[in-house]
């Protein structure tokens, strides 16, 4: 029998790793009470001690370079106002930084001796991200503005004299752009002028910081990895792959040690090796790492180890750490399964399906053991975010419950999605919208012709964008389908963007379509003005906090829809943008099972 939907939500994850001073130990993140917390551990499989005990969830950790403490984010009931503090090792002290509740902090490093930190801040404008430096002893609010900004910025860590800091503003998630600030005068040197929208991403610090390493498709459709000198402006490519991007770079800035990734169809491939020069890296033995999903690379401070988390569909996210001279790689964490046999996970089947327009669109599809060829397996089409994102075969608990439970998976990259260069990211902006719908409408196409599908019994599924997508795929295609999940979705584009964070208006306007320009397209392809067309049963999940897509997204599209088919919603007090809290995510999935259970199991 299989287990119930609470035994696969148990299951465990082990990721966001960070050395200690003297490497001894490794930080990481992992969810055993329920929401992520920071835990340490001493050796491979070694028994982890766990040091911050919350209700919320902790975001990120990071050790300090050269002290018995770390710092570590956390934002309250998933608002996203993430706020930086210390934890002091040898007291289990624990230290509120910043102390700013009502701004969003995002972490920029430690500075090399581990006497300050960096991190950007709304805390002057909703809307914009400056640039603040801080004593580890200062607390609350006690932090030096270095620069004030203009837009969404992010931070790449100090140079290696701790003199300046790598900043990143981004304009859109295809257009971004690097440049070094001096921190003691806040004046900012940009690295990478450009026209139209380009991609610089993964922005990283080289030996003696006299080069920036970065990936970008500044000359290609695809991201390659590339090296420009601080003084000069000018870029070398260091590694290309005319067929996939390069999608992230570690560097470590003692040794010159470099570790990349590429991300083959969804599959990581890892490179590690030593820069010899600019443009120039001596490859070292390929980690022996399992085939998945791998990043997070933190390098130990003599630069001869790194960390990594890896994870595939069929094992949790696990740190492993990899001896750059031989590749041989450890599994430092043993994240549980909650009893469930690692052998009983179902790996997909990666797939291409055409669409309108003769492209090929990339999926995963996995069928579960249940399968018995015939044309009696229910189907959930699981839409992801973003859009500019990706769904890759990285582990999912509610996938393999769906799974255990006889449900088919399909899990499409429609056009718009990262990993695939920026034509295809492109492929749906504004205008081209609904041709990612498409996409969807295709892909039920081609489950109608196998051989394993039940026709009757698909349902569409996704969240934030991908609930978007559920909705609009209900509402233009609504016979295809036996029921519709919407979490955190999109109904109404100028409603969500009217409401949405101040921080993130500018940016999704630049994906979607302005409320200025483009607002009477918005309306026509916003699911709520032709709710009236969908047919079949829809479950709508939200969180209250959410800054993202405001919960009343969620409230106008269940009063529309209501009057004409049944339709329930749930919403949960203490969340944001998703749902974080254990309790909270078994009440949610329960409640989906359950839905389920009424509207496509009694199709049979």
């Amino acid at each position: 029998m299989p287990h119930d939907i609470e035994r696969y939500l148990n299951v465990r994850s082990a990721y966001g790793a960070s050395f200690s001073p003297d490497d001894d130990r490794v930080a990481f993140l992992m969810d055993t009470t329920g929401v992520p917390q920071v835990w340490t551990v001493a050796e491979p499989g070694g028994w982890p001690e766990q040091r911050t005990f919350f209700d919320e969830r902790v975001t990120f950790v990071s050790w300090s370079p050269e002290r018995e403490e770390f710092a570590f984010g956390m934002d309250e009931g998933g608002n996203e106002r993430q706020q930086l503090f210390r934890y002091d090792l040898p007291t289990g002290e624990i230290t509120n930084l910043t102390g700013s509740l009502d701004a969003k902090h995002r972490w920029g490093g430690w500075s090399h001796d581990g006497e300050r930190f960096a991190f950007a801040a709304n805390r002057r404008d909703e809307s914009v991200f400056d640039v603040y430096v801080q004593s580890r002893e200062t607390a609350g609010e006690g932090a030096e503005l270095v620069a004030e900004g203009d837009g969404w910025l992010t931070l790449g860590g100090w140079s290696p004299d701790d003199s300046q800091l790598l900043v990143t503003e981004a304009y859109s998630n295809f257009d971004q752009d690097v440049a070094v600030l001096d921190v003691e005068t806040g004046e900012t040197t940009e690295l990478t002028p450009h026209e139209g929208t380009v991609r610089f991403q993964s922005a990283e610090w080289g030996p003696a910081g006299e080069r920036v390493y970065l990936v970008s498709d500044r000359e290609s459709d695809t991201l390659d990895l590339w090296c420009v000198d601080v003084e000069t402006g000018e870029f070398t490519l260091v590694a290309e792959d005319p067929d996939w991007e390069i999608d992230g770079v570690a560097v470590d800035e003692e040794t010159g040690r470099i570790a990349y990734s590429t991300n083959v169809d969804g599959y990581t491939e890892l490179t590690v090796g030593d820069v010899v020069a600019a443009g120039e890296v001596e490859e070292r033995p390929t980690p022996d790492l399992p085939e998945g999903v791998a990043g997070g690379v933190a390098f130990d401070s003599a630069g001869e180890r790194f960390a990594v988390t890896v994870t595939r569909r069929g094992d949790p996210a696990n740190v492993y750490v990899v001896e750059d001279e031989t590749g041989t790689a450890e599994r430092w964490t043993r994240a549980a399964t909650a009893g469930i046999p690692r052998d009983s996970f179902v790996e997909p089947e990666l797939v291409h399906y055409p669409t309108f327009d003769g492209r090929e669109i990339p999926a995963f599809f996995s069928l579960p053991e249940t399968d018995t060829g015939h044309g009696e397996t229910p189907v959930i089409v699981d839409i992801h975010g973003g859009p500019e994102s990706q769904r890759r075969p990285s582990f999912s608990a509610v996938t393999q419950y769906f799974l255990a439970n006889g449900y088919a998976v399909f899990e499409p990259n429609v056009r718009g999605s990262a990993g695939y260069g920026k034509a295809y990211g492109h492929l749906d902006d504004v205008e081209n919208r609904m041709d990612a719908v498409a996409d969807v409408e295709a892909a039920v196409e081609w489950l109608h012709d196998h051989p394993a599908v039940d026709p009757d019994r698909i349902v569409a599924m996704g969240g934030s964008y991908g609930g978007f997508v559920v909705l609009a795929a209900m509402t233009e295609y609504p016979d295809l389908w036996a029921a519709g999940i919407d979490i955190v979705g999109i109904a109404n584009f100028v409603t969500f963007l009217e409401n949405t964070g101040e921080w993130r208006r500018e940016l999704r306007e630049a994906e979607y379509g302005s409320l200025d320009g483009d607002r009477e397209f918005l309306e026509s392809i916003s699911p709520l003005n032709t709710i009236e067309e969908i047919r079949a049963p829809l479950f709508v999940l939200h969180g209250e906090n959410d800054p993202r897509v405001p919960v009343s997204e969620a409230h106008q599209l269940v009063e529309a829809a209501s009057e004409h088919v049944p339709v329930r919603e749930l919403v949960f007090e203490d969340e944001g943008h998703g749902f974080t809290k254990l309790e909270n995510r078994i009440a949610a999935y329960e409640s989906i099972v359950e839905f389920l259970a009424e509207h496509v199991d009694d199709r049979t």
